[in-house]
């Protein structure tokens, strides 16, 4: 068996590429639709529901601060909104516009393509086995980190 901390290393090194992969695609995807990756990511996140600015946060994985900058960008440009709250006065709910829903539909059929071309080269039984996967790998990190702040565990400095 592998040392484990060479698979943590290898895993960790695999997500940076896999992750700099994904961005670069959404780039290219979202580029004609008037849209970066990280505005398609911030509307896309509030599709369903809305969503207060920490909750995107944490359903991204980024910081609250990058995303309120975000948000804050997208409502001047109309393509998300903020509403009320009715379970926090100050932290309002984020909500897409019919202009951002309208951006989203534009990248769908793009969106689709490299899904079919993806799940080509490595077999859809496959695909949805690697995002299981790399599901089980966040919610074993996520619950480490709960396990670290009930424990009163400083991060390790890096």
């Amino acid at each position: 068996m592998a040392d484990v901390q060479q698979l943590l290393s290898a895993a960790a090194l695999t997500s940076f590429r896999l992750n700099g992969q994904f961005l670069a695609l959404a780039e290219e995807l979202a580029r004609p639709a008037g849209l970066t990756a990280a505005r398609w990511q911030v509307v896309g996140a509030v599709l369903r529901e809305p969503l207060t600015v920490a909750g995107i946060a944490r359903s991204m994985g980024i910081t609250r601060q990058s995303v309120q900058r975000l948000a804050d960008i997208l409502a001047e440009e109309g393509l998300v909104e903020y509403l009320p709250n009715p379970s926090h006065r100050r932290a309002k709910l984020v909500r897409a516009t019919e202009a951002g829903l309208a951006a989203v539909r534009r990248i769908d059929p793009a969106h689709a393509v490299a899904a079919h071309r993806l799940a080509d080269e490595v077999g859809a039984d496959e695909l949805a086995r690697l995002v299981d996967a790399l599901a089980t790998l966040s919610g074993a990190l996520d619950a480490l980190d709960a396990l670290d702040r009930v424990a009163g565990v400083e991060p390790a400095a890096g």
